[in-house]
């Protein structure tokens, strides 16, 4: 078997897999379908009756079964074509709605199932994809695929029963002519099974070209600032176009390829029309035939062969829809590396001891930046965290979120590995305000209590006063309903950081990471905050990662990372009398001379 056409079959099992839950919405259309196309093909059999009747009137099939009387037959003829009629409209009706509806939650429940195992990824996953290639999958692709639901799968049944019913119906009536009508068929089975072979890279390709486009105005769109600021508009909008090329040059090649196909069917149907013409009509013409068989036998002709002209846009659809299957199907597969155990945690039990046991770690492609890391951090206690850029200070934090997995050694919280809580658990009992501070489109209030959506007015408002933030807050003209805008961006960088620091307070974890927590905010505001962080960090384990010593200066103890690796810690007061790095940085801040000794 091809390989291509044996990948489509098994992205066509693998989706059909996917959809089981929805089997019995499957079968109801498909019945529909069914009876739908049963009803469209009875009218060519009355005309034929039809005809009989006024050929042969007494002697006609009706005549034979009782009913002598034309008129009377003719009355039955109608009656008839008024039920088959109205059945028709109902299961069109019926297959349209049912097709729709299931395509509807087909799509819902794939786009649902793709977010939700995205979720459950680890975060390499995210830094060496693209969001615009991601977001292309989650809504393009799965988009594509309700269009097939829509209208491609009910296609394809009604045409093959179409083949199935008036093939055997021509084969019982006049299996001599009807042979005449089966010689294009297999021409027309073999072109599309090679368009389709020859389509599917094509379409494949298609989509590529189109996560590609995604991707860059998601890039474009997210950096816009660093694009006006660097004057690069043209350059960028000529990047765009080089990509927009590209996915216009892979359509058009699938489009010439499928555009073709239509017409060379066409004559494949003419030769087989024609020749039941003729042989049809001399047979009739010399009694051999049935005047009412040979009317059936014109009309249903063109039943059987015009809707394979069809095929080539089913089969289109059907390949697009494929392509698109398979990366949606190969998202929802990628394999979760990052599971989390079984024991529950409840962060009011929790007392906050944490210690790195010989951890060892690298990321990807790269050396161990940590090997046999070792560290213990009391609960309760504020630890600081320095280091060059590279020493691992922010590697710690992801570790102990478990955003990604050590090779080696362990990390416990309270003597119990971290791999054996539930994900969701362990992180509830950690609130991070991260260096890159994100904020979601909507109001500062929905900002602050953002994974707590039980915190009352008062709480949100207490969180913001600790985060140095309700100032100026109650200064923007709609206060806490003010709105920040995609990413934050209509707030400054500081204003940003204070949401972000109000977020963590109010999520009243019992340890709480602060990396970099104040590096956006000016010199009075990190004061103001720094006179809060007493009562933030009461209680709590906290871990406070920072470039500005002064944000440290009263923790409990200060580590200083190089390479990976602890290079000094002590208090602050230890370590600037040690003449070590640290003992450098805080003179170089401070506008000292740097003392540190050879």
């Amino acid at each position: 078997m091809n390989l291509k056409k044996r990948t489509n079959r098994i992205t066509l099992i693998r989706l059909l897999e996917s959809l089981k839950s929805e089997r019995r919405k499957i079968i109801n259309a498909a019945c529909c379908s069914i009876l739908n196309k049963l009803f469209d093909l009875a009218p060519p059999v009355l005309i034929g009756i039809a005809v009989d009747v006024v050929v042969n009137e007494k002697n006609s099939i009706l005549a034979k079964i009782g009913y002598q009387y034309v008129p009377t037959q003719l009355f039955i003829l109608a009656g008839l074509s008024f039920i088959i009629w109205t059945a028709e409209s109902l299961f069109e009706y019926l297959y349209g709605v049912l097709w729709r509806n299931l395509a509807q939650t087909s799509q819902h429940k794939l786009r649902l199932k793709a977010y939700k195992h995205l979720q459950e990824l680890d975060m390499e996953f995210f830094e060496s994809d693209s969001s615009g290639r991601i977001m292309s999958i989650l809504n393009d692709d799965i988009n594509q695929l309700e269009r097939f639901l829509d209208q491609g799968a009910n296609q394809i049944l009604q045409l093959v029963l179409t083949v199935f019913v008036i093939g055997s119906a021509m084969m019982i009536v006049a299996p001599k002519v009807a042979v005449l009508s089966f010689v294009p068929i297999p021409i027309i089975l073999w072109g599309s099974i090679r368009f389709q072979r020859l389509l599917a890279p094509k379409y494949r390709n298609v989509r590529e070209k189109a996560g590609d486009i995604a991707s860059r105005l998601g890039n474009n769109l997210g950096g816009m600032l660093t694009i006006k600021s660097f004057a690069t508009e043209k350059w960028e909008l000529e990047r765009l176009r080089k990509d927009s090329n590209s996915y216009q040059k892979s359509n058009r090649d699938a489009i010439k390829l499928s555009a073709a196909f239509i017409p060379l069917i066409r004559f494949a149907i003419l030769f087989a029309f024609l020749s039941i013409l003729i042989v049809g009509g001399i047979q009739a013409w010399e009694d051999d035939l049935a005047i009412g068989t040979y009317s059936f036998l014109v009309f249903i002709t063109q039943r059987l062969l015009w809707p394979l002209t069809t095929l080539g846009q089913t089969l289109d659809s059907y390949q697009r829809s494929m392509a698109s299957a398979n990366r949606v199907l190969d998202l929802i597969d990628k394999p979760v590396s990052i599971e989390g155990g079984i024991q529950k945690l409840h962060h009011k039990e929790v007392k906050g001891t944490i210690k790195f046991e010989n951890v060892t770690f690298n990321y990807s492609g790269l050396p161990p930046l940590l090997k046999n890391f070792n560290i213990e951090i009391d609960a309760g206690k504020t630890i600081g965290i320095v280091g060059p850029t590279g020493s691992g200070k922010s590697t710690l934090i992801k570790l102990l979120l478990r955003l990604y997995s050590i090779s080696s050694g362990q990390i416990l919280i309270d003597g119990t590995p971290i791999e054996n809580f539930r994900l969701d658990d362990l992180r509830r009992s950690i609130a991070l305000v991260s260096q890159e501070v994100y904020l979601f489109h909507g109001t500062i209030e929905e900002n602050i209590s953002y994974g707590n959506s039980t915190a009352n007015d008062s709480e949100i408002h207490k969180a913001a006063k600790l985060a140095e933030a309700s100032e100026f807050i109650n200064k923007l003209p709609n206060g806490y309903k003010t709105l920040v805008g995609e990413r934050g961006q209509r707030l400054s960088g500081g204003q940003r950081q204070r949401i972000a620091l109000a977020r963590a307070i109010l999520k009243n974890a019992p340890i709480m990471i602060l990396d970099e927590a104040t590096a956006a905010v000016d010199n009075e505001t990190e004061a103001s905050i720094q006179r809060s962080l007493s009562r933030i960090t009461k209680n709590r384990t906290t871990i406070v990662i920072a470039h500005r010593l002064s944000t440290i200066r009263n923790a409990n103890r200060i580590i200083v990372l190089d390479k990976g690796k602890i290079h000094e810690e002590g208090t602050h007061d230890i370590l600037i009398n040690s003449s070590g790095i640290y003992s450098d940085l805080w003179n170089v801040q401070a506008g000292k001379s740097q003392t540190r000794r050879n």
